[in-house]
């Protein structure tokens, strides 16, 4: 059956191609478990608290950009069992963020140039996110040389705006094309959650630390001819600031990297919330039947999947991403979407509406209609029927 396409969807304005990119060096659940425990010998109940939150939260295996977090036991520098004198600084964590960023954040916006069969001098605008590293000149500026883009490009970073960024991107992206036809933006997000493990006993620190990867993706936003295929067309974005959420979920700068406050309370407030928020956004409209959530944690998806009474398998690219990369923060919901996308492909789906989610600090909620469509010819003529 084909969904009926939203009349406020702009002509053809879609997600032309997507990349993704991990480091090379994995993590296994049990074994960063294994490593906490030894670290926190002498604190038995942050154990059961660690124990409990790594078996709970939905993920099995994660990727770093640092070798050292997973080195065998007193060896890592990031969980040092004793003392905090070898422990990294905000600043040689920033170091490694900055050789480390570049490469992945290439390799994403390389695979989504291939995938969309863009060339580099098609770019007109580049939007770069990051929240968990910064730089100057930043990785906007490099990927202008190092991907051979015109020194004219219109560069936006997006900094320091949390797991809801990259969505946020999406939605800039859209509107920016809105405005002008013949815009390309390719959009770039890169995070290192990982280099922002804490040396800490503390409960707020060691959920962080349970499910948190690294990782970056890339897509490029424009406007879609005949020839494409398997395409997200980007309709009506909503963006809230939801109330009384201010101090739920904290980044903030500290002296061994960024220190990150997640509140158990989140998929309690969102459950509060979010219902109003997304019956204003739909307006009437019957719920998509494509859901691309960014799993922030197990208990966000749990959440959003029972308030909106989604099936599993509605809910399964984001337990998969999670499950498989943990929180890419920023990067994570192009994975869920790359996923998505691979799957209708796979299996011949036809036009089907759909929504993404993703939240930030704030407590933010950024939402997105889209649609899924096998091609552009098939768009126009099920437009052509809703019309006649």
């Amino acid at each position: 059956m084909i969904d009926t396409i939203s009349h406020n969807m702009s002509p053809n304005i879609s997600i032309l191609g997507i990349g993704t990119a991990l480091p090379t060096h994995r993590i296994e659940q049990d074994e960063v478990l294994d490593k906490l425990e030894e670290a926190l010998h002498d604190s038995p109940n942050s154990v059961r608290w660690a124990r409990r939150i790594f078996k709970q939260c939905g993920v099995a295996t994660r990727y770093t950009c640092e070798p050292n977090l997973i080195a065998h036991g007193s060896r890592s520098r990031y969980l040092p069992s004793e003392g905090l004198d070898d422990v990294p600084t905000t600043a040689e964590r920033m170091e490694i963020y900055k050789r480390e960023s570049i490469p992945l954040a290439l390799q994403a916006a390389k695979d989504a140039l291939l995938d969309g069969g863009i060339e580099a001098s098609q770019i007109t605008d580049l939007i770069t996110v990051s929240c968990t590293g910064q730089f100057l000149p930043g990785l906007d500026a490099v990927l202008v040389k190092e991907m051979d883009l015109s020194p004219r490009v219109q560069r936006i970073p997006l900094t320091f705006q949390g797991c809801a960024a990259g969505l946020k991107a999406i939605q800039l992206a859209r509107t920016l094309v809105e405005g002008q036809s013949n815009k390309q933006i390719l959009i770039v997000c890169v995070e290192l959650c990982t280099l922002h493990f804490q040396p800490s006993s503390d409960r707020e620190a060691l959920f962080g630390a349970s499910f948190f990867g690294d990782g970056a993706s890339a897509c490029v936003v424009g406007t879609a001819d005949k020839n494409r295929k398997g395409l997200f067309q980007l309709g009506e974005g909503h963006s809230v600031l939801l109330p009384e959420c201010g101090e739920e979920m904290i980044w903030e700068l500290g002296n061994y990297g960024f220190d990150l406050y997640l509140s158990t309370n989140i998929p309690k407030l969102l459950g509060r919330y979010l219902p109003s928020e997304m019956e204003s956004f739909l307006n009437g409209q019957e719920s998509p039947n494509l859901w691309a959530i960014h799993p922030g944690g197990r208990g966000i998806v749990d959440i959003v999947q029972q308030m909106f009474d989604l099936s599993d398998s509605q809910v399964q690219f984001s337990r998969s991403i999670l499950h498989d990369y943990g929180n890419l923060s920023s990067a994570t919901i192009l994975f869920v979407l790359k996923a998505m996308r691979e799957d209708l492909i796979t299996c011949q789906s036809g036009s089907s509406n759909g929504v993404a989610l993703a939240f930030g600090p704030g407590l933010t909620a950024e939402l997105l209609k889209f649609t899924y469509l096998p091609s552009i010819i098939l768009q126009e003529q099920v437009v052509d029927h809703v019309h006649s």
